[in-house]
């Protein structure tokens, strides 16, 4: 019985996506560097952003990460002053995190990002887009899948 072929790792999406996500990463790095933030919280700020005061489990599922993950990023965030957590006083068990005046003010500071991306990237902004949406409906795609399998 011959052996499966196995494509090279260039030709596989799933490392394409991952290699690109990791360029992205290091692309943003030296700016997120100088402002003082992780990707990960960079995230969780961009989801404050959108909608302000949301529990963690807002956040978690917002990012599709488990609340344990967001939780220490969340206290982080909290100790560098961008954002501060209580107890829903109609749940406490939930806890609602909301931004600061710096964690807002960081929303214009981190708008350098998606510029240096750009940049680097030398596509133009509307092919960016496309891949974006073509990205977005693969994740899209797979999610319900998995869904329908669980």
């Amino acid at each position: 019985m011959p052996a499966p072929t196995t494509l090279p790792l260039d030709d596989q999406l799933c490392f394409a996506l991952y290699s690109a996500s990791m360029a992205v990463t290091r692309t943003y790095k030296p700016l997120l560097d100088r402002l003082g933030l992780t990707y990960p919280q960079y995230l969780v700020l961009h989801t404050l952003w959108e909608a302000d005061s949301r529990g963690i489990g807002a956040i978690a599922e917002r990012l599709d990460l488990e609340s344990s993950t967001v939780t220490p990023l969340v206290k982080r965030l909290e100790t560098a002053g961008f954002v501060t957590r209580r107890r829903n006083p109609a749940d406490e068990r939930q806890v609602v995190v909301a931004l600061t005046t710096a964690g807002l003010a960081m929303r214009e500071a981190c708008a350098c990002l998606g510029e240096a991306l750009l940049a680097a990237s030398g596509m133009p902004l509307r092919r960016i887009g496309e891949l974006n949406a073509e990205i977005r409906m693969l994740r899209d795609a797979l999610a319900t899948r998995q869904e329908d399998v669980a």
